[in-house]
């Protein structure tokens, strides 16, 4: 592996960089976030046509850029930065990757280059109410109904759900689990958005009443895909946790730096100090931790598994103290609606709880490991 970023992987970082300084201040993040829909379509349309960002990881032969899993990390780790409110996630990394790994090509070939061109938003409608992530609490049923398929059940808590155009959706039916390709605005779908802590995520609810649903790949088949999929999910979310971490950590050595208390900026208290340098070296490490699991990503490792889950549950602990002492170094005005401090915190404990909590991959990793 290859641990450095070549000069075009930097070069497509600073372009997202300044792009989304245009188009994802403070004050589009909380206009947006305000919607019913959460985001801004032409600026959907400038990622995709401008900048390709939907493309990125998608082969070349379906529409793709023919990039890999490390330049989708980059793009990630900026977008988690500016809190960009747009349906990048579950299109371009849950939706994507799932009919990726899928293993059905005329699936691919049908779907990928909409979302691609950013013509089509994807998601993956996994959980249900529990909340749990395994594949073991999937409990929706996929039923034969003469030559086709129908859905019977409810997912919850889906990525831009409410305006997802392919919903694919995971299924247990009589030969265990499948994943299905629905459309958004299928007959017997009812879409209701969720009001969440983290307001600049939209979820849903969703409802299926003998929905008609096309079968990605053999039904019964999906586990291998989608325990990828979700491993895959783990690594790109831990990338947008170091982007948010890195900005609440810069955001709390501004503040140290300008703050005056007694005569002195609160930065030269020792107090402080501490807490400064207690989050360098955390960000750093999960930095680390997640860019090692881009890698196993992007060489399709058999460490893949472990160090997705060791990202995940690191770079969510990491990202939920450095916004909890983003807000304390502030003070006072730390706690407003004001600052966007709190924004980061909610984005922090909901990404925390995405794809499992830190326990939840614990466990994980010790199953791996055989402990």
């Amino acid at each position: 592996m290859d641990f450095a970023f070549s000069e075009e992987q930097q070069e497509l970082r600073r372009a997202v960089r300044r792009f989304l300084a245009d188009k994802s201040p403070e004050g589009e993040v909380r206009r947006l976030m305000a919607t019913a829909e959460g985001y801004d379509p032409a600026v959907w349309q400038q990622m995709a046509e401008q900048l390709g960002l939907q493309s990125l990881a998608i082969p070349e032969r379906h529409g793709g850029a023919g990039f890999g899993f490390v330049e989708l990390v980059i793009v990630l780790e900026e977008m988690g930065a500016t809190l960009l409110c747009a349906p990048f996630f579950s299109s371009a990394v849950l939706g994507a990757h799932a009919l990726l790994t899928s293993g059905d090509d005329e699936a691919k070939e049908r779907w990928l280059p909409k979302i691609a061109s950013g013509a089509s938003i994807a998601t993956l409608a996994l959980t249900e109410d529990s909340g749990r992530w395994d594949l073991d609490a999937v409990e929706l049923e996929a039923l034969r109904a003469g030559d086709g398929w129908v859905l019977e059940g409810h997912k919850s808590f889906v990525l831009d759900g409410h305006l997802a155009t392919l919903l694919l959706v995971v299924a247990r039916s009589a030969g265990g689990l499948g994943l299905f390709a629905v459309e958004g605005g299928a007959a017997g779908v009812v879409r209701t958005p969720l009001f969440t802590m983290d307001q600049t995520r939209k979820q849903a609810r969703l409802e299926f009443a003998r929905t008609p649903a096309v079968p990605v790949g053999a039904p019964g088949s999906a586990g291998p895909g989608l325990r990828k999929t979700l491993q895959l999910a783990a690594v790109a979310l831990a990338a947008e946790q170091v982007g948010g971490a890195q900005h609440c950590l810069d955001s709390s050595v501004e503040h140290a730096k300008t703050r005056i208390q007694f005569g002195r900026p609160i930065g030269s208290f020792q107090a402080i100090k501490h807490k400064c340098a207690d989050l360098l070296w955390e960000v750093e490490s999960a930095r680390s931790a997640a860019y090692h699991a881009a890698w196993a990503a992007a060489e399709d490792s058999d460490d893949l598994p472990l160090a997705a889950s060791l990202a995940k549950s690191y770079c969510s602990e990491t990202y939920f103290h450095a916004a909890a002492e983003n807000i304390q170094i502030h003070g006072g005005i730390g706690f407003t609606w004001e600052h966007d401090a709190h924004l980061y915190l909610k984005r922090a404990k909901s990404s925390e709880l995405l794809f499992g909590d830190p326990t939840y991959h614990r466990e994980l990793l010790a199953q791996h490991i055989g402990i």
